[in-house]
């Protein structure tokens, strides 16, 4: 359309040479209009080939590379970081290069919290949140933050592929985003430095680096304990600078992530679950072909199928390499003090339910 009216101008001043000039400095001006404006900042020139249409998300042309930038901020080797590059290989393979899929763990790119911006502005084309991390967005993703809502990891995936998932899922929509699916981490346990936590007396006092999520605040203010809120990213140096008393997470973050050298204590209490939204801009994917987004949806699929199966190995594993390193003294709960921690945190389950409703509480595990 634009090169069509430089024509015309040019077309309907050509026979004067002072009418030359003129139109020669209206052709120039537009296309310094054009450059200033019409172009957003950076989008990442996601697709590569004969041309770039990562800018006005165009159909992608059979002989242009697809790039997926995926960005998440933990270690390679643990759930979330293994199942990246296993989706990695996947979709490489499956679709004979057409997708080139670039991971950037540990926050190489963004936190959490500044990723969902990123993928919203399609600076990156796929995450993998907490799920904790969603819901300043979409307070209804809190259902995953309620403490010992489900009992196994069979409970954790129905609830992911079952309708409460696909519930929260639609809420992303207005937002730009896609759910693909939801991968698992584990159980979270709680690490301290000061003194060992074997009963929820032990807890009164102490500082707890969480997530933001008011749900997780309002749980350890229950125990009696603070809160303190920060990127994942910066855990290591608040323990280590005596910042906050302790900490909640997965033993596979744990482990990896070596917070063992700076906490002396860990509690295996499952107290909550911490798992992954797998997340893309709904711009990008809806430009892909037909035909790559099936394939990559079969290696999203086979990718879930796996993280389903070793998530927990992993972490069993991760405790035995914990227990090896001697720096940490390990206590588990018994089911009694389970029992007695969700008791004390029932509250929440109220708090939730005049918040959000019951729309969602309701497909919890009974």
């Amino acid at each position: 359309m634009i090169l069509k009216s430089f024509r015309h101008i040019h077309r309907v001043w050509q026979g004067n040479s002072f009418h030359w000039v003129i139109s020669s400095v209206l052709i120039l001006v537009c296309i310094v209009l054009l450059a200033g404006c019409s172009i957003p900042p950076n989008p990442g020139n996601l697709f590569s080939g004969k041309k770039v249409v990562g800018v006005d998300f165009e159909q992608v042309g059979p002989e242009d590379k697809i790039v997926i930038k995926f960005s998440h901020v933990v270690a390679e080797n643990t759930p979330k970081g293994l199942a990246a590059n296993k989706f990695k290989r996947l979709a490489e393979s499956k679709t004979n290069g057409r997708v080139e899929v670039q991971i950037f763990p540990n926050a190489q790119l963004y936190d959490d919290d500044a990723a969902i911006a990123a993928l919203q502005q399609n600076q990156v084309q796929m995450i993998a949140p907490a799920t904790s991390k969603m819901t300043y967005l979409i307070p209804e993703w809190q259902v995953f933050d309620l403490p010992y809502a489900f009992r196994d990891e069979e409970a954790v995936k129905q609830a992911m592929e079952g309708e409460l998932g696909l519930k929260l899922f639609s809420l992303l929509e207005p937002h730009g985003l896609i759910g693909l699916t939801m991968w698992d981490n584990g159980f979270k346990q709680l690490t301290t430095k000061k003194r060992p936590i074997h009963k929820l007396n032990d807890i009164q006092g102490l500082s707890f680096r969480i997530m933001d999520s008011n749900i997780l605040k309002k749980q350890f203010e229950l125990f009696g304990a603070t809160p303190v809120v920060t990127r994942f990213s910066d855990v290591y140096s608040f323990l280590e600078q005596d910042m906050t008393d302790g900490q909640e997470n997965t033993l596979s973050n744990i482990y990896t992530k070596r917070f063992y050298e700076v906490q002396d204590y860990l509690t295996v209490s499952d107290h909550g679950y911490l798992g992954y939204a797998v997340i893309t801009n709904q711009e990008f994917w809806n430009a892909i072909p037909d035909d790559i987004q099936i394939l990559l949806e079969e290696a999203m699929k086979e990718t879930t199928q796996w993280i389903r199966v070793n998530a927990k190995r992993i972490n069993e594993e991760q405790l035995e390499n914990l227990t090896r390193t001697q720096r940490l003294r390990v206590h588990y709960l018994t089911a009694t003090d389970k029992a007695e921690w969700k008791k004390l945190l029932s509250p929440v389950y109220q708090q939730l339910t005049s918040e959000i409703g019951n729309e969602y509480m309701r497909f919890l595990p009974k």
